[in-house]
C-alpha cells in the first residue's frame, strides 16, 4: 500500500510525504481488522479490554 502511494504521487517535500504516509499507517494500525485479535480493529479490541477491566 505504501509503495503504491509513494510511486504514484509526486511530493514537493519531506513533510508532505511524511504526513501522507503517516495517515496511511494510522489507518492500517487503528482501523483495519487484524486476524490475530479475532478480526477486530485495534480500536475495538482496546475498547473491549477497557470494558472488561472496568
Amino acid at each position: 500500500m505504501k509503495k503504491g502511494e509513494v510511486y504514484s504521487t509526486s511530493y514537493s517535500n519531506f513533510e508532505e510525504t511524511n504526513r501522507s504516509l503517516f495517515s496511511i499507517e494510522g489507518f492500517y494500525n487503528r482501523n483495519r481488522i487484524h486476524s490475530s485479535i479475532h478480526d477486530l480493529t485495534p480500536q475495538e479490541f482496546e475498547e473491549l479490554a477497557k470494558e472488561k477491566t472496568a
